[in-house]
C-alpha cells in the first residue's frame, strides 16, 4: 500500500474514535485487554465464529467480534473495516495465516512497518541485517554436506518451531529434510535461551535514547517446546533417535523469567544495533520486536532470530513484568502498544507509526 493511499484513508478517519484490531489468536487477549486501558473500542477478527473461550475473559474480550470464513476474506472487508477507523495490531498467526505477501498488499491502517516482513520472513535477509548491526549469530552451515556437528535446521517463515529439527551428521539431514521447502541450517549452540521483548518508539524519547527515538525492554520469557524439552525423562537424544523418536521444537507455552542484572548493558546495546540498522536498512522496525538468544557459559549472547512484532511470550505479562513495572505500572506489550497509538493520534504523528 502506497503512502499517499494510507494517509488519506487517515485523513478520512475519526482519530477520537479508533478501534483496534486484530485477529482471535496468539496475543489477542493481552491486545484486547492493553487497548481497553487506553479507552479504544477493540474488535476481534474471527475465523468461522465467535470464539466462546473469550466469553471467560471479560476484560480480554473484544467490544465486537467481525467474522470471517477464513483468513484470505479478511482482504475482501477492508472498506467494511475502514469505516469503523481501524488500525490492525499484527501477530505471528494473523501474519502467518493470512501469508506475508497478502498482508503487505492488506489495505488497512497497520501498526508498525511492514516492509520488516521482507527481512524477517527470509532468513538470509534477516541474517543480513543482524549481523550488520554487530550481533553474534549461531555459524551457518552453508552446505549440507559440510554438517560435521550438531545442527538445527530451520525452515522458513514464522510457525511456532513446527518441523525444526536437529541433525549431526550429512546423512541424518537427508533423512529428515523436507525438499520443498526453503531452509536454513545453524550451528546448535549450547546456552540458557532467552527471548527479549523491546519496544522502540520513533516518536518518543523518554528511555533509553537512541539516534531516533527510544528503546524500552518490557519483558522476557523461555519456551516450552515439545518434545525437546522432555526428552531427558526417557533418555539421551541418542539413544531415543535410536528407536525412531526425534525431538521436536513445537512451542506449546511460555515461562516468566528474568535476566541476571549485569547483562541488562548488553541486551540494550543489542538492541539499539537492530533498530539502529533497521531505519538505515528499511525505514525502522517500529514498537514491539523479540530478539531470540541463547546465552553461553561465558556470558555472551549469541542471537539466532528477530521476531518483528508482539509474541506470545509477552503473555505471561498482561498485568505487567518485572521490567515494565520499572516503567509503568500495570503495563503489558499490548497496553504500550495501545499506548503509542494514543499519542500518535493525540500529536498527528499517526502516519510515523503506521503503515
Amino acid at each position: 500500500m502506497t503512502k499517499i493511499k494510507l494517509n488519506g484513508m487517515l485523513t478520512a478517519y475519526d482519530k477520537k474514535n479508533l478501534t483496534i484490531a486484530t485477529v482471535c489468536s496468539h496475543s489477542s487477549l493481552q491486545i484486547f485487554n492493553g487497548a481497553r486501558k487506553e479507552g479504544f473500542k477493540t474488535l476481534g477478527i474471527s475465523i468461522g465464529k465467535k470464539k466462546k473461550f473469550y466469553d471467560a475473559f471479560p476484560l480480554g474480550k473484544p467490544d465486537e467480534f467481525f467474522i470471517v470464513d477464513n483468513y484470505k476474506d479478511i482482504l475482501k472487508y477492508t472498506e467494511e473495516l475502514r469505516e469503523k477507523n481501524t488500525i490492525v495490531i499484527p501477530h505471528g498467526s494473523f501474519v502467518e495465516y493470512l501469508g506475508a505477501d497478502k498482508f503487505l498488499t492488506l489495505e488497512l491502517p497497520t501498526f508498525g512497518n511492514r516492509d520488516v516482513l521482507l527481512w524477517e520472513s527470509d532468513r538470509g535477509k534477516e541474517r543480513k541485517w543482524l549481523e550488520a548491526a554487530g550481533l553474534t549469530m549461531p555459524q551457518e552451515i552453508k552446505k549440507p554436506k559440510d554438517i560435521n556437528k550438531p545442527v538445527i535446521v530451520k525452515y522458513h517463515g514464522a510457525k511456532g518451531g513446527k518441523d525444526f529439527f536437529i541433525a549431526k551428521t550429512y546423512d541424518e539431514f537427508q533423512r529428515r529434510i523436507k525438499k520443498n521447502r526453503s531452509f536454513a541450517i545453524q550451528e546448535f549452540v549450547l546456552g540458557t535461551r532467552y527471548y527479549l521483548h523491546y519496544f522502540y518508539s520513533p516518536i518518543q524519547d523518554n528511555a533509553y535514547k537512541l539516534s531516533k527515538g527510544s528503546l524500552q525492554l518490557l519483558s522476557m520469557d523461555r519456551r516450552d517446546e515439545t518434545t525437546i524439552d522432555e526428552v531427558q525423562r526417557l533418555g539421551s537424544i541418542a539413544e531415543l533417535e535410536e528407536l525412531g523418536i526425534h525431538p521436536t521444537f513445537v512451542v506449546t507455552g511460555n515461562i516468566p523469567i528474568v535476566i541476571r542484572e549485569s547483562l541488562l548493558p548488553k541486551v540494550f546495546k543489542m538492541g539499539e544495533a537492530v533498530v539502529e540498522k533497521s531505519l538505515e536498512l528499511f525505514g525502522g522496525i517500529i514498537g514491539s520486536f523479540c530478539l531470540e538468544t541463547v546465552v553461553t557459559e561465558d556470558l555472551e549472547f549469541k542471537v539466532f532470530e528477530i521476531s518483528a512484532r508482539i509474541v506470545a511470550g509477552t503473555n505471561p505479562y498482561i498485568s505487567g513484568s518485572p521490567y515494565s513495572e520499572l516503567i509503568q505500572s500495570d503495563m503489558s506489550t499490548g497496553r504500550r502498544i495501545a499506548q503509542e497509538i494514543k499519542y500518535a493520534a493525540k500529536n498527528n504523528l499517526l502516519n510515523e507509526i503506521i503503515s
